[in-house]
């Protein structure tokens, strides 16, 4: 499904909030769930009904936060209203961002009757000592069960998020956990290394020298075998930090995530939520309660920016140009393909970004590939260093002879 857009909802509500997370999320709001479900369900109207006919939909995507502390009537809102004002299309994905301990199979069957098709399961780490320094509110018990459970209700592609390069994780810690995640087969794994970032707890412990900083050296050795050993497990490594199994019954791939890294649209609703939809970038106010009085003050405002808008900004082509390259090149297999960045914009690759790819494929980090030669991609040694590769293409002044007319978006 190449044409349509993918619909993200955030849902900014924590049990907790843990030690690393620099997200828009809140503990202690639950009594603004349902005031903040319906403000979505408002913003979600507002946007559809400025379009005719409804849009196509092929990913709906609900991350958080976590969106799993929701009651099942609250998704189903959620879910039946993103139906009535867009066209969700045949064998859409439709995804829930979960944590371990929110989840019994009865959710998880009601999920599944609803609609959604993928889960997304934040498991982290393996080991009590990591789980414990992450603040995190489960066990590996509760990830074993949450799969189980999703796997009995009808769920064929579930997903597993994991972190590497925590202070105090040795490389064996990290392989224990990885193989522990390997033993439940998920479908999709998804692994990050921890960014201490500033107003996190995290980064105050670091401050204080309660906690050391993350080891880049150690956490370079766990990605490359991570890379190994998920390959010799069958996984495919199609994105930096995503790896899929391979099957005729599904795509496991992420196809909302897709959506992103191919620079196409996508609507966000929710508190902070950001969107991309005919080259307008959408931006929503980030506080609960602001997003709240907003929607309920301003329901009548069109889409863009909507009821919940900040802000909206008609990107400048030459821009989009360098986004498309800058988030493409993540896609570790897929690239940049020549021809379809030409189909888009009129211009190829070569025509808009001479330096920086001659010096890039010099230094081994980017390189031509695909049948006919056609596909610009990262090489193995980019992988680990791949945000030295994408600032290059990023703050460039617009090549000689762009004609914005000339573009075709």
């Amino acid at each position: 499904m190449e044409n349509g857009h993918s619909i993200y909802i955030h849902i900014p509500f924590c049990k907790h909030r843990c030690s690393y997370c620099d997200f828009n999320t809140y503990s202690g709001l639950e009594g603004l769930i349902s005031p903040y479900v319906e403000a979505l369900c408002t913003e979600i109207q507002r946007a559809g009904a400025v379009f005719y006919p409804k849009p196509e939909a092929k990913t709906l995507f609900l991350g958080g936060g976590t969106p799993s502390l929701l009651p099942v009537e609250q998704l189903e809102r959620i879910y039946q209203v993103c139906s009535d004002s867009f066209k969700i299309l045949p064998g859409a994905e439709i995804s829930l961002e979960a944590n371990p301990g929110t989840l019994n199979h009865t959710k998880l069957v009601r999920l599944r009757q609803i609609g959604f098709n993928r889960i997304s399961l934040g498991m982290q780490s393996a080991h009590p000592v990591d789980l414990a320094l992450l603040e995190r509110i489960h066990d590996t018990v509760d990830v074993i069960h949450s799969v189980e459970w999703a796997t009995k209700a009808g769920f064929k592609n579930i997903s597993l998020d994991l972190i590497f390069g925590i202070p105090g994780q040795s490389l064996e810690r990290w392989k224990a956990t990885l193989e522990t995640a390997l033993t439940i087969k998920p479908q999709h794994l998804s692994l990050y290394a921890l960014i201490v970032e500033q107003a996190t707890p995290f980064f105050n412990w670091v401050q204080r020298g309660l906690v050391t900083s993350p080891d880049e050296d150690v956490g370079a050795d766990m990605y490359e075998w991570a890379c190994i050993r998920l390959e010799e497990a069958g996984y495919v490594h199609y994105e930096i930090s995503n790896w899929a199994l391979e099957s005729t019954e599904i795509n496991s791939y992420c196809q909302h995530n897709l959506q992103y890294w191919r620079n196409l649209s996508y609507f966000g609703f929710g508190a902070g939520a950001h969107g991309y939809v005919n080259g307008v970038r959408t931006r929503n106010v980030r506080g609960v309660k602001s997003y709240i009085d907003r929607v309920n003050r301003y329901s009548q405002n069109p889409f863009p920016p909507g009821p919940a808008g900040e802000n909206s900004q008609i990107l400048e082509r030459w821009i989009e140009m360098q986004e498309t390259m800058m988030v493409g090149l993540r896609m570790i297999q897929e690239g940049v393909s020549d021809e379809r960045f030409k189909d888009r914009f009129g211009l190829s690759i070569m025509d808009c970004f001479p330096a920086q790819v001659e010096k890039l494929t010099k230094l081994g980090l980017l390189e031509w590939a695909g049948t006919s030669g056609g596909t610009l991609r990262l090489t193995r040694r980019g992988w680990l260093i791949g945000n030295i590769v994408f600032r290059e293409f990023v703050g460039l002044p617009s090549p000689p002879g762009l004609k914005e007319d000339f573009i075709i978006r």
